[in-house]
């Protein structure tokens, strides 16, 4: 199985890519850095355009959208939230998601039963709305959106499409105070990834199995 995962250097990334290199799957985790992962800037349509290149007539089994950021930590609502963070945001978060699955998808036809994997977060949920951090829950529900409407587009094609909450983990983004250990996510994402099939496409779950309200 080849399985590609954004955003590989770090955090839930690199721990998925240890998991599938472990149990001798074969990889390709990106970075927008490159160095010894592949070179890719999720913001730029560039940058797609070189790594699809890179995999032209490679099949894609499993293909994990991790890659995001989360920029407006302690932004308040009186005088906070720039554009510009917006903007930010959704390039990677939203667009970037969307660019990676739309430069691969002939890779992923190519694959027998493919998968994709979108990392959202609970956040993205209209249940858990207790303010603040405007920018990361707009876009993790819009990345949830778009992962809904691909899994009904790509259907007929017999990929099945996928969005997961990983749980309030501790890396950098999430904190040292999150509940979650990085090593607890991953192994749950790999069970997610595993069982996720057409009948399931569509679905937003968490890493441990449950099924998330939208």
């Amino acid at each position: 199985m080849h399985v590609v995962i954004t955003g590989a250097n770090r955090g839930i990334g690199q721990a998925l890519l240890t998991r599938y290199q472990s149990r001798g799957d074969k990889t390709t985790g990106t970075s927008r850095a490159g160095g010894p992962l592949a070179t890719l800037d999720v913001t730029d349509p560039a940058s797609h355009e070189a790594f699809a290149n890179q995999l032209a007539d490679t099949p894609i089994d499993l293909l994990i959208c991790n890659a995001g950021v989360y920029l407006d930590k302690g932004e308040t609502l009186n005088d906070g939230y720039p554009a510009q963070k917006w903007a930010d945001t959704f390039a990677a978060n939203v667009t970037g998601v969307f660019l990676t699955i739309q430069s691969l998808l002939p890779n992923l036809r190519q694959a027998n039963a493919a998968k994709v994997a979108i990392i959202s977060s609970q956040m993205a949920s209209h249940t858990r709305a207790p303010g603040g951090s405007y920018i990361y829950r707009a876009s993790k529900a819009a990345v949830l959106n778009v992962g809904r409407n691909l899994s009904t587009e790509l259907a007929p094609e017999g990929i099945a499409v996928g969005i997961y909450h990983p749980g309030w983990v501790s890396t950098d983004m999430g904190g040292a105070t999150a509940p979650t250990t990085v090593d607890q996510s991953a192994d749950g994402l790999v069970a997610r990834f595993d069982e996720l099939a057409m009948a399931s496409t569509g679905c937003f779950r968490t890493f441990d199995g449950e099924d998330h309200p939208y």
